[in-house]
């Protein structure tokens, strides 16, 4: 039996997903649905906010990539390390 992976045995996973720094209600920011492509989010930029009780701290995206779709719904109650969104970064 051989140690190679047969052809199409490699899974390449080019999508990440963004999660909660913390426990919170999430609050997306706006998204401008354009039909012919996803948005685009850079390494760093604000995906929405978290209500909490100390203030409301920014949601930043670690990743570059296309916005696939968001994982949370506005004002939901979310836990830390839940995913929120969705980015294609490939």
């Amino acid at each position: 039996m051989s140690s190679h992976p047969v052809s199409g045995e490699c899974l390449v996973v080019p999508e990440r997903v963004i999660v909660a720094p913390a426990a919170g209600h999430f609050r997306p920011l706006p998204v401008h649905d354009d039909v012919e492509r996803e948005p685009r989010v850079g390494a760093g930029d604000t995906i929405g906010f978290l209500d909490l009780p100390g203030g409301t701290p920014p949601v930043p995206s670690p990743f570059e990539g296309h916005l696939v779709g968001m994982l949370a719904h506005p004002g939901e109650r979310v836990r830390e390390g839940q995913p929120l969104a969705w980015l294609r970064v490939a």
